[in-house]
């Protein structure tokens, strides 16, 4: 930001060379502030604070500089700030990343074996708005979705499968949960599911084409129901490549060469993890069965080892019940000279009754929560457009539902559960999506009546213009923190910061009506860069903006 360097340049022409700069907690102590606590160095940071203020003079976008205890608040020339600012928000490409390198971002990443419910959603929803803030901030990124296709979970599906000449995509939870059941009282079942997986290692093409079968269908449709929320991938990476992978050998060849894999007396190689303080009650993992065919582990790390080498930023997004998981994964990368990806552990979406289980079908089906918000905005919709067109009604439906339903997960921080309420996902006053995109549609409607408005000078004067052209004016920097630290919630907090700041404008700000045409211009311009930006924050936290509501 322009400010931040014309403060860095000012404190530099009186000495000081180590700049930190910190945002005050409150608007009354300027827009930048100097902490003096480290240049003090045993002296009153509040003089050194009052020194360094008296030697600097207001220039440029600096109007005021001003010693407070040990702070050096610096404020802006809000009049040539605002002007500067709307110049460069009313572009197209304002906060875009410059060109950066390839990232790679594995998300979702769920079990083919149902239709996914609303808890493993959150993946998809967080890894898709990851996704989105990279490729705005300049990455090249690929989507990777790791298909676990020769899982336990799969072999009881296929053993289902077994009886029925055809399948389809609805049908996969019912059989999964039935062979569950069956499972516990028939334990000749569980022998039959590792026999499966047996004959599929040993390369029985006839088993392979069964698993595939299932798998197709499993992947096929899932992809269909997020793709209907706009969330897509780049490449399906399958478990089952790894099987017979040579990478295996490797792998526990450069871990006995370290002399960290230890025998276990049933024949099962275990990775020493000693070293790592990791919480587990004994320090080895298990990397291979007793019989020496590999362990799900094994053919993540030579996944993983995989997508290291294609990108070098690397992000994977977990659920929290993955930490210590990733922990081992991350320990043993670590072991072989390779940086783990970057996580995002993400808490789950709760029943009232606990964890939603697709084993024991205690579960809201995604599909079935999508058609119930298509239902409930149309009634909303419907209240406030009683005479609106059947094809409207249903588009409007999904971007204002998927859009309650994305934003009422996203607002949340990864790291803490989700507790969903329809009355407050879609309320058009409250923290929503609804609440944020109905302030895109009144700057349109305004905007549509103010076609007329001749050019003018850039004016702006009023406290609330100002306060929103700040606001506005920290998107580059709120993208660039999200594609390092990846807290996707604060990019919907400022969303409807940004909502809050517009609304009070509208409510206390003329446009159409102000008789002094600089003013009504600069408004003008004001409400282009803001349908612009809002717009622009709601597609990368993958909503849609409407065009009436």
């Amino acid at each position: 930001m322009q400010f931040e360097k014309e403060v860095e340049r000012a404190l530099k022409k009186v000495g000081i060379k180590k700049i930190k700069l910190e945002k005050p907690p409150n608007p009354k102590f300027g827009d930048i502030s100097f902490p003096c606590f480290e240049l003090a160095k045993g002296k009153n940071p509040t003089e050194v604070a009052k020194e360094i203020a008296e030697k600097i003079k207001p220039k440029g976008l600096i109007a005021k500089v001003e010693a407070v205890g040990p702070y050096v608040n610096f404020f802006i020339n809000n009049e040539k700030f605002c002007k500067e600012a709307i110049k460069q928000m009313i572009k197209k490409d304002f906060g875009k990343g410059k060109k950066k390198g390839k990232a790679l971002v594995e998300h979702t990443s769920i079990n083919p074996n149902a239709s996914p419910h609303v808890g493993r959603a959150r993946n998809a929803i967080i890894g898709d708005c990851i996704v989105r803030v990279l490729k705005f901030y300049g990455y090249d990124v690929e989507t990777h979705y790791f298909v676990n296709d020769v899982g336990k979970q799969i072999a009881m599906l296929v053993l289902a499968a077994k009886k029925k000449k055809k399948i389809s995509f609805d049908e996969l939870l019912d059989m999964y949960i039935k062979i569950n059941a069956e499972l516990i009282s028939n334990a000749s079942l569980e022998k039959e599911v590792f026999e499966l997986l047996k004959k599929l290692e040993n390369g029985d093409e006839k088993t392979i084409k069964l698993f595939e079968k299932v798998c197709k269908i499993a992947i096929n449709g899932q992809t269909k129901i997020l793709n209907e929320l706009g969330i897509k991938y780049d490449y399906f990476d399958f478990e089952s490549k790894y099987i017979k992978s040579k990478k295996l050998k490797e792998i526990i060849e450069k871990l006995k060469k370290k002399r960290k894999i230890k025998k276990a007396k049933d024949g099962r190689l275990l990775v020493d993890l000693s070293n790592y303080n990791l919480p587990m009650r004994e320090p080895y993992v298990a990397i291979t069965r007793a019989n020496g065919t590999s362990l799900y582990i094994l053919r993540d790390i030579a996944y993983t080892i995989d997508k290291v080498k294609r990108a070098k930023k690397n992000v994977v997004v977990l659920g929290e019940d993955h930490k210590l998981y990733f922990q081992q994964i991350k320990a043993i990368l670590d072991m072989l000279g390779y940086k783990a990806p970057e996580v995002v552990h993400y808490s789950f979406v709760l029943l009232q009754t606990g964890k939603m289980s697709t084993r024991k079908g205690n579960i809201v089906l995604l599909t079935d929560f999508m058609k119930e918000a298509r239902e409930k905005a149309k009634n909303e919709i419907i209240k406030r457009n009683p005479n609106i067109d059947e094809k409207e009604l249903e588009k409007l439906s999904k971007i204002i539902g998927y859009g309650a339903l994305k934003y009422s997960i996203l607002r949340v921080s990864p790291d803490k559960n989700v507790v969903f309420s329809w009355d407050e996902a879609l309320n058009f006053e409250g923290e929503s999506a609804p609440y944020i995109q109905y302030t895109y549609v009144r700057a349109k409607r305004i905007l549509e009546k103010a076609k007329k408005v001749k050019a003018g000078k850039i004016k702006f004067q009023s406290k609330h213009e100002i306060k929103l052209i700040k606001k506005m004016f920290e998107f580059p920097t709120i993208v660039e923190n999200i594609s390092k630290e990846y807290n996707i919630h604060a990019l919907a907090k400022y969303a409807y910061d940004l909502a809050n700041l517009f609304n009070n404008f509208y409510e206390n700000v003329n446009v159409i009506k102000e008789e002094d045409k600089d003013k009504r211009y600069s408004r003008t311009l004001l409400l282009k860069a803001y349908m612009n930006l809002i717009e622009k924050v709601l597609s990368l936290l993958g909503i849609n903006t409407p065009s009436f509501m």
